[in-house]
């Protein structure tokens, strides 16, 4: 037991002490069993306290501490770092939080705020009176990388990865390369295409050795854990023989023969699509594709195309990696039927509807033969929802209509541009944009959350309706020609690989970052990352950085050919564990196995996976599991602390 232990109380400038009242904190602690030095600090995080407490425990030759402060997602690491500096076992460190368990939560109640913080901070040293020195435990690593998802920022990390040393197994659901990238022409703020930005990074690819690229590639089982993942690839065949030289007019040929036409995704069902095909000329990888969701195996093709081959086999393949790179991307959000009149007024479209349509029709803008001249935007759908589940504001919107609606005033005349905003956010640089369409004669309305535009169809004309707060509350209205939908991001349907994986997925239904400052790529199972849009709206300068950030990390995690893994993980009593298979069937993170030990049936832990939850403990009837870290005895000792 540890019998020299120091409390420091922090601040947080005014976070926490505006509401707990650290000086009676502090007295008592001091006053507690084993405690032999009580302090408070204004900011314990800072480098002078920090220093501070290192001399503490040198000179007061303390074995253990304990930090009231804030969240433990913030500053565990850095406490720990600092008792490691001073020669404490790091794990000989407990911090409390008391800023977002008391003062925060209890900003109304300072008295009860302070109280809690007491019993908080008694519960914390009983803990440390009975921690032990922990050792991290090491496990060897494979310096090889799954990125799943070859958009742009799938591309970019793997390049990335790849030119660091790291063999990569770059996948991709779809046949082609790209993501949504490949969708868009021009691009904001560069005016470079997605094309070309996609064929540097897949040419950059291909002359790269140690990346691997499959298409039509998905994950189709895992096991193991960090430093030494075995995934399962499911191929699905393009149905084209590989390495196959294609006869252009044949192929050309063969797609006309081919008696399927359905609704094109590439062009957001603007315009037909065969079975056999390939989106635009230059899409990576050259080989077409057959959709055989769609393809009715009439043969037709065949005939024309030799190197066409209808009897493919889905294949899986296996490959062992240190980590997997989630960059699945994302979709943008599909408007309610009626929502703004999608789906039921004819002259209502989705932006992405427009950029298509722009690059599909030269000379005149026409819509369902149509000549257009007035374009109302109406921002915010899918975003910002006032009744719906997106909260949240997908922030690349407002920076696209604009960009689109000075590319319409560009490419076509007589073009008028009309933005029903509910606040124009163009961030950072894309002020510029802003700036620019305005100058061009754009006009910007502006409604709040709870009055949105309204639009409704009048004897055969479209018109949108709007409560202008601009103008002090005017009633407004526009009659358009066409009505677009500025819709914002929303995650991809990744049902398989969340199913897999176990990825944590956030109230935005995007995945979960361990914190968006501190740990802004890595999720809380050890060996996935996430970058990109999957884990929130973001443009592509702001996936590539992402990306690039994920990289890194995937580097430093698995290049050095073993990792440490955190020591508080589940063990199992060999002696008292009768194996009866309830441990196992609760574990989220697949971590407890089933094994034969001198021929008696047991439990045993593979500690890659342990994430130390703690909920196999419960459910064991003859109590054979502890959690290290958080033993029996010192649970009890916590609990005993708080109801005293």
């Amino acid at each position: 037991m540890k019998n020299r232990i120091g409390v420091y109380i922090c601040h947080c400038g005014s976070n926490i002490s505006d509401y707990v009242d650290v000086e009676k904190v502090k007295e008592i602690a001091g006053k507690e069993d084993s405690v032999v030095l009580s302090k408070t600090t204004m900011f314990a995080c800072s480098d002078s306290v920090q220093k501070e407490i290192i001399d503490d425990i040198k000179e007061q030759k303390l074995d253990a501490i304990v930090v009231a402060s804030c969240s433990p997602k913030l500053h565990l690491f850095t406490f720990r770092n600092v008792a490691q500096r001073a020669g404490l076992n790091p794990y000989n460190y407990i911090q409390v939080n008391v800023r977002e368990q008391c003062s925060w939560a209890h900003s109304d109640n300072p008295p009860k705020a302070t109280e809690k913080a007491i019993k908080l901070v008694k519960a914390g040293i009983e803990k440390a009176k009975h921690s032990q020195p922990l050792t991290p435990i090491s496990i060897p690593s494979n310096n090889a990388v799954l990125v799943v998802g070859a958009g742009i920022a799938g591309m970019r990390a793997a390049i990335e990865l790849a030119e660091m040393g790291t063999e990569v197994f770059l996948i991709e659901r779809e046949y082609f390369v790209g993501g949504r990238a490949s969708q868009w022409n021009e691009l904001f703020s560069t005016n470079e295409t997605g094309r070309e930005v996609v064929s540097r990074l897949y040419n950059k690819i291909i002359k790269t050795n140690n990346i691997t690229l499959f298409t039509g590639a998905d994950i189709d089982s895992k096991s193991g854990g960090v430093g030494n993942f075995d995934i399962k690839i499911k191929i699905k065949p393009r149905h084209i023989k590989p390495n196959c030289k294609l006869d252009l007019e044949n192929f050309k040929k063969a797609v006309e023969a081919c008696p399927v036409d359905f609704d094109d995704p590439f062009n957001f069902n603007l315009t037909k699509q065969k079975a056999i095909y390939k989106n635009y000329p230059s899409e990576f990888p050259e080989i077409p594709a057959i959709d055989f969701d769609h393809c009715t195996k009439c043969g037709k093709c065949v005939k024309i195309c030799s190197e066409i081959d209808l009897d493919q086999k889905e294949e899986i393949i296996n490959v062992n990696v240190g980590a997997i790179l989630l960059t699945t991307g994302s979709s943008p959000y599909e408007p309610e039927i009626s929502e703004f009149g999608y789906k039921e007024i004819d002259n209502v479209i989705t932006l992405q509807q427009l950029k298509r349509l722009i690059e599909l029709r030269e000379g005149e803008l026409i819509y369902q033969g149509k000549k257009i001249k007035n374009v109302a935007f109406i921002y915010c759908v899918g975003s910002r929802q006032v009744l719906g589940e997106n909260k949240y504001c997908s922030r690349y919107c407002c920076t696209s209509a604009i960009h689109t609606a000075i590319m319409l005033k560009e490419k076509y005349k007589g073009i008028n541009n009309f933005h029903f905003t509910r606040g124009v956010r163009t961030y950072g640089k894309q002020e510029i944009l802003y700036n620019k369409s305005s100058k061009q004669g754009d006009i910007f309305l502006q409604s709040f959350a709870d009055s949105p535009a309204e639009v409704y169809n009048e004897k055969g004309q479209t018109f949108v309706k709007i409560k202008d707060v601009l103008t002090t509350d005017k009633q407004l209205e526009v009659k358009a020609d066409l009505v677009v939908l500025v819709t914002g991001m929303v995650p991809r349907e990744n049902n398989s690989i969340n199913n897999i994986l176990k990825v944590p997925i956030g109230r935005d239904k995007f995945y979960n970052e361990i914190h968006p400052k501190l740990r802004p790529v890595e999720t809380v199972i050890d060996g996935v990352l996430i970058a990109g849009s999957c884990q929130a709206p973001l443009n592509i300068t702001e996936s590539v950085k992402s990306s690039l950030s994920a990289a890194a990390k995937v580097n430093s995690l698995i290049s050095k050919g073993e990792i440490e893994l955190e020591p508080t993980l589940a063990q199992i009593d060999k002696l008292l564990c009768e194996w009866c298979d309830k441990c196992t069937s609760v574990c989220p993170y697949s971590a407890i196995e089933k094994k034969e030990v001198n021929g008696k049936v047991i439990a045993e832990v593979n500690e890659a996976n342990c994430k130390g939850c703690g909920i196999c403990l419960p459910v064991c009837p003859t109590n054979a599991i502890q959690l290290i870290g958080y033993t029996d005895v010192e649970i009890e000792s916590m609990i005993d602390a708080l109801i005293d």
